[in-house]
């Protein structure tokens, strides 16, 4: 069968590549939100912004990227992974261009409103595609290696934020945030599409033409197909319609809400403490330069997260590894938020990144296991989508809070408090699933 044949493929330069092309657009997504981040300090400045005015600009790509991962998911269902992936990347890349160009503090909403439409539906339909083509033994430790482009990303901005930004403006991030778009040929010409959504819309020998090319590529001798087809490959035979309300019927309504509830408290306390960690760290008493440099350290921090996470995923689980980093983060945030010098601050800044963005990896990877192929995009973008309601509160909170002279140690006590609660939801609902192939946890629903 065309599943037990892709099963079987031999992990080679095609798996790979297709980590490195879905990563590429990874990285960008990250560098993008990393730019932001190192630009809104010195954009308050010269645009003599308030906090609130500041939140709001953190806030407003988070309320693009939440309708975007919603309608990117419920397309790539329709018209497939690789069409939607293609298109998000054009317009994130193209809008973060415009934002160069932003005459005045409102065009810069709505451009960054553009941006974070396009990140939004880029990320969940890449996470898809790649765990659709992944296998099984090794699903959970690509899954964390593609979101460790994220952290590559941040380095990225960083590095850009460090060196260009104080010579030629920050314009100058932005307009090297277009390169993306560039990247969207490579797109069309490494990627292909995935075989399970080809087989539920019954595009048998799009499939089996994909299957040979695989075959050939790696050093597989094809072999002819059989006739008949199992009821798993027949689109025919879906037992889950793309609808959203499928998401909230019986065998998916626990996992939904765990998961809505995961993203939620994940994305808010990321967007929270990261957007504005560089005008933290600044209000501190360090200067621009010095505080990116802090900044990059703690980014630094980002990839062995994410690769101590790839490991772990497949041998303690994905549930266990993502609560455990979702409360190790937690408690690193408290102790951030209480740090009393500079090394304490770097110290408990580098282990809260290490164990935030690990568990970003874990949730990639275990968010579209939870569902079967035909509702798996859909149910990947309407977790995300809801997520980004936390990302679009925090910073907004965060520079409410600031206004009101809070100070770190009441910003980081709350984004602590929501790690460790939702660490304790992820133990409580959810369900693992290492070492099953996507069929296998598909009729683990059904029984």
């Amino acid at each position: 069968m065309i599943l037990e044949r892709l099963e079987q493929l031999p992990v080679g330069s095609f798996h790979y590549k297709l980590l490195l092309v879905t990563g590429l657009g990874w990285l960008f997504d990250s560098m993008d939100t990393g730019l932001i981040a190192f630009v809104l300090p010195v954009l308050a400045k010269e645009w003599s912004l308030t906090p609130a005015q500041v939140g709001w600009i953190g806030s407003i790509g988070l309320i693009g990227m939440a309708l975007g991962a919603v309608l990117a998911g419920t397309l790539a269902d329709h018209i497939g992974r690789k069409k939607v992936f293609t298109i998000t990347v054009l317009l994130y890349s193209l809008s973060t261009g415009m934002c160069a160009l932003a005459w005045s503090y409102e065009s810069l909403l709505f451009f960054r409103f553009l941006v974070g439409f396009g990140l939004g539906g880029e990320l969940p339909v890449a996470a898809t595609l790649m765990s659709e083509y992944a296998p099984t033994h090794l699903r959970g430790r690509f899954i964390v290696l593609l979101e460790s482009f994220w952290g590559v990303g941040w380095l990225v901005a960083a590095c850009i934020a460090y060196l260009l930004i104080p010579a030629f403006g920050w314009q100058i991030a932005f307009v090297i945030g277009t390169l993306p778009a560039l990247y969207v040929f490579l797109i069309r010409l490494h990627m292909p599409e995935s075989i399970r959504y080809l087989l539920s819309k019954n595009r048998i020998d799009d499939a089996k033409e994909i299957i040979l090319s695989l075959e050939q590529k790696l050093g597989v001798t094809s072999q002819p197909f059989a006739a008949a087809l199992s009821a798993a490959e027949r689109g025919s035979e879906q037992k889950a319609a793309p609808k959203f309300t499928t998401l909230w019927t019986k065998p998916f309504r626990t996992r939904t809400a765990m998961l809505w509830l995961a993203w939620f408290g994940i994305v808010y306390s990321y967007y929270g403490i990261f957007m504005w960690l560089p005008s933290i760290v600044y209000a501190q008493g360090f200067a621009v330069v010095k505080t990116f440099e802090y900044v990059l350290i703690m980014t630094l921090a980002q990839l062995p997260g994410y690769y101590a996470a790839a490991w772990l995923v497949d041998v303690i689980g994905r549930k266990y590894t993502l609560s455990l980093f979702l409360l190790l983060s937690g408690i690193c945030s408290f102790f951030f938020g209480n740090a009393a010098d500079a090394s304490s601050l770097l110290m408990w800044g580098a282990a809260m990144s290490f164990f935030n963005l690990g568990a970003w990896g874990v949730i990639y990877t275990y968010t579209p296991e939870q569902y079967p192929t035909a509702i798996r995009a859909l149910g990947s973008g309407w977790a995300a989508g809801f997520g980004r309601i936390g990302g679009m509160l925090a910073p907004m909170l965060v520079g409410v809070m600031l206004a009101n002279a809070m100070g770190m140690s009441y910003i980081f006590m709350m984004f602590a408090s929501v790690l460790i609660i939702v660490s304790a939801i992820v133990i409580g609902l959810g369900k693992e699933s290492k070492q099953k192939t996507l069929e296998e946890l598909e009729t683990a629903l059904d029984s």
